[in-house]
């Protein structure tokens, strides 16, 4: 048997004017959302559980909307394929979980086709389902997973940001990369193009290991070390999420903040030994990543904001087709946002080009 205690808690933070994060706790067998958000010695079965956090951008509403779709269609996604499918294996999950994230990109998608105000709205999702002992990943963004076991709090998911790429690259340290003013730039997200490339992975869970999605929001103010801190000192997962959230807005608060905390346990997993494995690992058979599948063989893209303004998520642009600026009235701010567009992306390339000429 597998018990799992869980919350899931989102704030405004102390600068937004609305929040346009939205998360997801349900069970999947039930095909609906936990009452309030939490549940105290929650026993998963065959058909597992499913948490997820979404990070929406775009003008006026969009963003909000946006998320909102996003864990709604995800939810309705695994409820047919899944739930009622006539296979329980873990390949199967695995598929419904990136199918989900696939169908829920091109109805936001098609829905900003048909309402130009929300054109270029779009939503990071952090996807993760719990089968048996192991949890499955479907991430789009820079929304992150962490796994907190024996004290420390370690990232599962991989951030799909221009930042991301460049310390991969050797271009940035870790530390630069944590006081770049363009850590908000994301690659790719659920709604700006007509298609994404879904990062697919996958976890073993151990007694007694917490998970914790969250949005940039929280990951963004406070570190590793804090969340493994509060993890190891809260009561219980609710006291875990409020804790994060109040350290977030103590720190500044400048976007939303949401946050889901799961504890596993029970008879049903083992104890973690050393041999376990924890990080970002490719689910067998997934599609190509982003930086296998575009990163590494295309240009650096210029930045288009999709939000508000800083320091929410920025868009990057694919260097195949511009992702479009949403309008924020008159033509005038259009041709202020499109200058910018195109100074960002000439100081963008011309950071890469003396870096290139410099090795």
């Amino acid at each position: 048997m597998i018990r799992v205690d869980v919350c899931g808690r989102t704030d405004v933070g102390r600068t937004r004017e609305h929040n346009e994060d939205a998360y997801l706790i349900a069970d999947v067998g039930g095909a609906a959302p936990l009452p309030e958000g939490r549940a105290t010695g929650f026993v998963a079965d065959g058909r597992g559980l499913l948490f997820m956090v979404a990070d929406g951008m775009g003008g006026a509403a969009a963003g909000e909307i946006a998320s909102e779709m996003a864990v709604g269609t995800v939810l309705e996604m695994l409820a047919g394929r899944w739930r009622d499918g006539a296979t329980v294996d873990p390949a199967t999950f695995a598929s419904a979980l990136r199918e989900a994230g696939e169908e829920a990109n091109r109805r936001i998608h098609s829905c900003a086709l048909e309402h130009p105000e929300y054109r270029g709205m779009g939503t990071t999702a952090t996807i993760a389902g719990l089968l048996g002992d192991t949890l499955y990943l479907a991430q789009v963004g820079d929304s992150r997973a962490y796994l907190v076991r024996g004290g420390a709090a370690r990232q599962i998911t991989k951030d799909q940001s221009l930042l991301q790429r460049l310390v991969e690259a050797g271009e940035m340290t870790a530390e630069e990369a944590e006081r770049s003013e363009r850590r908000n730039i994301i690659l790719q997200a659920l709604g700006p193009e007509a298609n994404v490339v879904i990062d697919l992975t996958h976890q073993q869970v151990r007694r007694g290991d917490v998970l914790i999605l969250c949005s940039d929001g929280l990951s963004g103010l406070v570190r590793d070390e804090y969340i493994a801190d509060v993890v190891a000192d809260a009561g219980d997962m609710c006291d875990v999420c409020d804790r994060l959230i109040t350290a977030a807005n103590e720190n500044g608060g400048p976007d939303n903040i949401t946050v889901v905390a799961a504890r596993f346990d029970g008879d049903g997993l083992p104890l973690a030994s050393d041999a376990d494995a924890v990080g970002h690992q490719r689910f067998p058979d997934a599609a190509p990543a982003l930086e296998d599948d575009w990163i590494n063989n295309e240009p650096a893209p210029p930045a288009l904001s999709l939000d508000d303004g800083p320091p929410g998520p920025m868009m990057a642009a694919p260097a195949r087709a511009p992702a479009p600026v949403p309008r924020r009235g008159g033509d005038v701010v259009v041709r202020v946002l499109r200058g910018l567009v195109v100074v960002t992306a000439l100081a963008v390339a011309g950071y890469l080009i003396w870096r290139w000429l410099e090795r």
